[in-house]
């Protein structure tokens, strides 16, 4: 007699949204394999794991439309069930069950264990640093620390991540190693506010000591620092930073804004004067140092006044690297209370204003490193050329290097020293030194 071959279930993880859900993806995907679980990450497989993004309206949507589009599969009998977990889903769970009743469970941002159990499989607290990662294998993420503290007007995030809690120094630390051994050579620390790190752990700002223990550990080659909050923030990294070659001389550090009407309202703890003060302070104590930083414009309430003395600061600073958004009105912030009273064109118009500064900007300063030197990582070949980046840019934010692949081989997840011969906007062209 013919038994029923029972049908392998291969697990589909979607990602949406930041490089923090990148990381919480790999996790999941790590625990699923020691489960020994079939998984895949943004690959056809029957049953599928959407990690979803409930920051601003386009991620919002983003992440509707993509559960939308499962379900029809799942219709179609393409896919046997569909599970949400991730921001969205920690937000807006009750209106998700109502409004697309069929996918099979909805999990919140820390329902990991619960999320495996319909899966199939168990939590292993024993995995720490256990991860299957999706980016390229010369780099990896580091979340430090989850949620935030901050009572910034604008943002959702405590609301989907809850209170700031970092990650004890050796659990890093063995996760880098782990990291090192596959192969990593590039750790880009990620939180939602590093300035915070160690204060609920260490009842101190604990981030020069986290980065003396990982620049020791062996086959890192590059650390990066992402998303530190310009108020409370620790100055000794600074000092490890000039020190430690492993510590890349850039920095994230979001501003939002400079008008001090705008980050009053914004909660943002300082002023134009002190922000000013803060960057000068960077470039004095580490010369090199690339600064990147993001800004809101159409917040609540801002004047043609306001935007001008952005813009304005925008050009005096000359910052490295930046980008602009225009102001999502995202409701349960304290900023909902206010009037959106900037119409949606003037909103774009004025993002489009600050990013043709900058793109002015990232010229001159690129047109300055013709002829000059620089390591650089090989991430990918891309047609023609082989893509990588310097210590001062950041996978898929910033500048990229294009070197000739027609007349030069050179190996992903590498390291290189190039001279740049040409320069645009955002790339540099350059050949390789020998």
């Amino acid at each position: 007699m013919r038994t029923k071959s029972l049908k392998k279930n291969k697990i589909n993880v979607v990602t949406l949204g930041c490089s923090k859900n990148v990381y919480d993806s790999e996790v999941l995907m790590g625990q699923l394999k020691a489960n020994g679980k079939d998984v895949v990450h943004e690959e056809e497989g029957n049953v599928v794991v959407i990690n979803t993004c409930g920051f601003i309206n386009n991620a919002k949507e983003e992440s509707v439309n993509t559960i939308l589009e499962f379900m029809q599969k799942k219709e179609a009998g393409d896919v046997d069930k569909v599970f949400v977990t991730g921001c969205l889903s920690e937000r807006y769970k009750p209106d998700l069950q109502k409004e697309i009743p069929n996918v099979d469970q909805y999990f919140g941002t820390t329902e990991l264990p619960q999320l495996l159990k319909a899966l199939g499989a168990d939590y292993k607290h024993e995995l720490i640093g256990e991860r299957l990662t999706t980016t390229p294998k010369n780099y990896a993420y580091l979340k430090i620390a989850e949620g935030c503290d901050r009572p910034c007007s604008f943002c959702a995030i405590p609301l989907m991540r809850g209170k700031h809690k970092s990650t004890p120094i050796e659990e890093l630390v063995i996760e880098a190693e782990k990291l090192a051994a596959n192969g990593v050579k590039e750790l880009i620390l990620i939180a939602q506010d590093l300035t915070y790190y160690g204060l609920d752990l260490y009842k101190k700002r604990n981030l020069a000591e986290l980065l003396e223990h990982l620049v020791k550990v062996d086959g890192i080659d590059w650390i990066r620092l992402h998303y530190a909050f310009p108020t409370g923030f620790p100055m000794d990294v600074l000092d490890i930073m000039n020190r430690e070659p492993k510590i890349c001389n850039y920095l994230d550090i979001p501003l939002q804004h400079i008008s001090d009407a705008i980050l009053k309202s914004m909660r943002r703890g300082t002023t134009k004067e002190k922000t000013t003060k803060l960057l000068n302070e960077f470039r004095v104590k580490v010369p090199e140092m690339t600064i990147r930083t993001t800004l809101i414009v159409g917040y609540p309430g801002e004047t043609e006044e306001d935007f001008q003395t952005l813009k304005q600061w925008v050009k005096d600073m000359r910052f490295e690297r930046l980008g602009c958004f225009t102001y999502s009105h995202e409701e349960n912030t304290h900023a909902y209370n206010l009037e959106d009273d900037v119409p949606e064109d003037v909103k774009i118009d004025r993002a489009n204003q600050i990013m043709e500064i900058q793109s002015q900007i990232s010229w001159e300063l690129n047109q300055a490193k013709i002829g000059q030197e620089f390591k650089v990582v090989i991430d990918r070949k891309e047609g023609n050329y082989f893509v990588g980046r310097t210590e001062y840019d950041s996978p898929d934010v910033d500048n990229e290097v294009l070197i000739d692949a027609t007349s030069t081989y050179l190996k992903t997840g590498e390291f290189t020293t190039i001279k740049v011969i040409e320069a645009e906007d955002f790339d540099l062209y350059a050949e390789v030194v020998n």
